[in-house]
């Protein structure tokens, strides 16, 4: 048999893992690790320090508690304010229609309160908002509650 007669072979290639997937990964160099490690810590600080800062911050918390209206030109909204006895709050107040529409609005100021108004220390307390409307109003709840700049 000449060489013309035999079929043309090449040789297998092989295929190790390393070929297919790559070569082992190359572990952290010394200051890398360092580096990774710093900056883990600074994340870790950071969070803390986020997590501390947050729960010292004072909150106002709301619970509409009902409404009615008297007649085509006022509402009553009645809510709870809960907050620190010795803070002052601003709540905005709104009549909405059927359409849910706000017919009227109104910002309330409520000052610190005693300690002693409640059993809870003074942190809630009830209040009636009289809201003047430009038509009749089927609701009437809290918009929002805050802590004024001036407090801070």
């Amino acid at each position: 048999m000449t060489s013309e007669d035999q079929p043309a072979t090449s040789a297998p290639v092989p295929t190790t893992l390393a070929n297919r997937y790559g070569g082992q990964k190359r572990a952290l160099s010394p200051k890398a690790r360092r580096i990774t490690g710093i900056a883990a810590l600074a994340t870790g600080i950071g969070f803390m320090a986020w997590i501390s800062a947050s729960l010292n911050t004072e909150t106002v918390t709301f619970k509409d508690i009902g409404y009615s209206t008297t007649d085509a030109t006022q509402a009553e909204i009645d809510f709870q304010v809960t907050k620190e006895p010795g803070t002052a709050v601003k709540c905005a107040v709104k009549a909405l229609d059927s359409k849910f529409a706000v017919v009227g609005w109104k910002v309330l100021d409520i000052g610190p309160n005693p300690a002693d108004a409640t059993a809870d220390g003074g942190r809630t307390t009830a209040h009636r908002a009289v809201v003047r409307t430009e038509s009749l109003s089927v609701s009437g709840v809290v918009d929002s509650c805050w802590i004024p700049e001036a407090n801070k």
